[in-house]
């Protein structure tokens, strides 16, 4: 590969393609791979499956599809003092050229370019204000819904130093253009969303002045509950450190650090408490639970009020018959119980008296012959 310094910005040309600007791929890379398994597979409903490429490399699948990976943090990486974390693959129909792209425009290189038979080619890099990702160009062009699906990865979030230098970056690496923005109040800025195509794939923040964490890149997934998921970190290992929160549009969010101090995220779709954004979506799930409810009192006074009009004084007494019956042969079996251990018992206690016995007769023998000498 030659040096991306030496490219030309506007020389290159990055074509519009169904790779191009998605998140293709994820790759949490830690310091204990067994724990984070266990963690991620019980918080994200995900199944685990060895590469067949490489059975150390192991991969997170959700519904069957592999949509991550997990390997060991490597060694490089941790002299450089990168703490464990996600990584984000990014689609490019050149990872080359984007790679040139990236560095000409402030970012550098944190990996060479590499080449994985049957998957595709991708590089690490990192943007002008620290944060990482990869560009990825993969073999074969993705396939399926856009839409995230349970288990997916759902939202994408860049905190940063610089709101409007990341989005003008990005936009020139991957095609992404602003979309809706909020302003998140007094001392917090605004959160820039941005997508493509219609679909918004995530947001952009600027970092607090006094933040002690870096600019990063936080992968949200989608759970069913972000409140089961909120209750259940702390007991896998794992500390909440925001959420469950509601946000606009009806949903909830969690965000998360696991037992090796990654960053994590979960959302979950219509569950936000209040929200006037999803107020009939939240309506409706009351509604259903409340109608549930009230279907299981009716069901249980429907037994009672049958229970109550079958209790005839004739079937009453038969009743009361059958439960005499039941206690009079709990009780045999109790006697019968008892009568076999004292026969037991006493089977040992007469073997025990023969062995005296004998022992005794064997000893007076011993001391007449003694005697007798």
């Amino acid at each position: 590969m030659t040096d991306p310094r030496d490219s030309n910005p506007g020389t290159i040309v990055l074509p519009d393609t169904r790779v191009r600007g998605r998140f293709l791929w994820h790759e949490l890379m830690t310091t204990d791979t067994r724990t984070a398994a266990d963690f991620y597979t019980r918080l994200a409903g995900w199944t685990l499956q060895a590469w067949d490429q490489n059975p150390s490399y192991q991969m997170f699948l959700a519904g069957g599809v592999p949509m991550a990976g997990l390997m060991t943090l490597p060694d490089e990486a941790k002299l450089a003092g990168a703490p464990p974390g996600w990584l984000g693959y990014i689609g490019s129909p050149d990872a080359d050229a984007t790679a040139h792209l990236a560095v000409k425009l402030g970012g550098r290189l944190l990996k060479e370019a590499m080449q994985v038979p049957g998957v595709g080619r991708f590089i690490v890099l990192q943007d002008p204000y620290g944060a990482a990702f990869s560009a990825f160009t993969p073999e074969q062009e993705p396939v399926g819904d856009e839409q995230p699906g349970l288990g997916d990865f759902s939202w994408h979030e860049l905190a940063t130093r610089n709101v409007e230098g990341a989005v003008a970056y990005y936009a020139e690496l991957f095609g992404w253009t602003k979309t809706d923005a909020m302003d998140m109040g007094p001392g917090m800025g605004v959160y820039q969303m941005f997508g493509m195509g219609g679909q918004t794939l995530g947001g952009i923040y600027k970092l607090p002045p006094n933040a002690k964490y870096p600019s990063s890149w936080l992968p949200y997934a989608l759970v069913t509950s972000s409140d089961r998921v909120a209750a259940l970190v702390p007991r896998l290992g794992g500390t909440v450190i925001n959420g469950p929160m509601d946000v606009p549009g009806g949903d909830q969010i969690v965000q998360l650090l696991d037992p090796q101090g990654g960053m994590f995220a979960v959302h979950s779709k219509g569950t936000a408490r209040g929200s006037a954004a999803d107020g009939a979506a939240s309506q409706a799930v009351a509604g259903g639970t409340a109608q549930r409810r009230k279907n299981a009192a009716a069901a249980r006074a429907g037994k009672a009020a049958t229970a109550g009009r079958r209790a005839t004084p004739g079937r009453r007494k038969a009743a009361a018959k059958r439960t005499v019956k039941r206690g009079v042969a709990k009780l045999k079996g109790k006697v019968r119980k008892r009568a076999a251990a004292a026969r037991v018992r006493g089977r040992a206690l007469k073997a025990k008296v023969r062995r005296t016995k004998r022992t005794i007769k064997r000893t007076v023998k011993r001391a007449v012959r003694r005697r007798g000498r």
